[in-house]
């Protein structure tokens, strides 16, 4: 028998299958830096974890709670700061970088700004932080959030972190090198991106979910490739040692 999970363990499970052993990746707290940790301890043991507060290589002993605790500069390679990372970033130095957002859009746009018009919004975010940073100049950005139709829009209000902007070519006629979307991990399906049209893509579904209704609860219409594949369930070693080592007090995954 399959082990049992909750969705939160499902996502941080596949995130992490994405993270290459030697690779650097670009964190926050929750489960970005989860699905980093595990990683680790799973298939990459030399991926390399940095904090936009300025941590770079710790050696996590626990779950933090922001980018700035204390923890996330234990055993560090370096202590820097924000100015240090994003000229990190900047030299191309940042393989992935999770990020998040209020709205997505079919291009991997995102928006964590405002909603409405800018100058008089119904509502408005905390912004942009490192996002844009990360989003406009790592080589891959990552994704993991909940399915809805309110996130998964048509058009972004407002582009505070861009991805493919308009489509094929966006990137490139805005003066941004390559690289953006690359995966969104969501608690239905997994996405990526047309390698033409760089628009929004099913690539894999999770069990129990069928096209119609990832479809239902996004936006806009996704690309339905002929072969989807069906997302690989957490193994038993994987839901061990994310519950016993990355969060025994279960501060992200919540309770099976």
């Amino acid at each position: 028998m399959a082990p049992e999970y909750n969705m939160m363990e499902l996502m941080i499970c596949v995130a992490s299958r994405y993270l290459e052993n030697g690779k650097t990746v670009a964190v926050g707290t929750g489960a970005p830096c989860a699905a980093a940790m595990l990683a680790q301890k799973m298939d990459a043991p030399d991926l390399v974890v940095l904090f936009e507060a300025g941590g770079v290589a710790p050696m996590l002993p626990k779950m933090p709670i922001s980018v700035g605790d204390s923890s996330t500069f234990y055993r560090a390679v370096m202590a820097a700061g924000m100015s240090e990372m994003m000229t990190t970033c900047a030299r191309g130095q940042v393989d992935y970088a999770f990020l998040g957002g209020a709205q997505i859009d079919k291009f991997g746009n995102i928006n964590s700004t405002c909603i409405g018009d800018y100058h008089k919004p119904k509502v408005r975010f905390p912004g942009s932080g490192g996002a844009n940073d990360f989003a406009s100049l790592c080589w891959r950005t990552m994704i993991m959030t909940v399915h809805e139709k309110a996130r998964f829009v048509e058009k972004c209000d407002f582009i505070t972190s861009p991805g493919f902007l308009g489509g094929d070519g966006g990137r490139e006629k805005a003066g941004l090198p390559e690289g953006g979307p690359y995966k969104i991990i969501t608690d239905l399906a997994v996405m990526g991106f047309d390698d033409e049209t760089h628009a929004m893509m099913i690539e894999s579904l999770h069990p129990g979910v069928d096209v119609d209704k990832v479809q239902s609860v996004t936006g806009f219409e996704l690309l339905v490739p002929s072969d989807i594949g069906r997302t690989g369930l957490p193994t038993e070693e994987e839901l061990r040692i994310l519950r016993e080592e990355v969060d025994p007090l279960r501060l992200v995954i919540g309770r099976a």
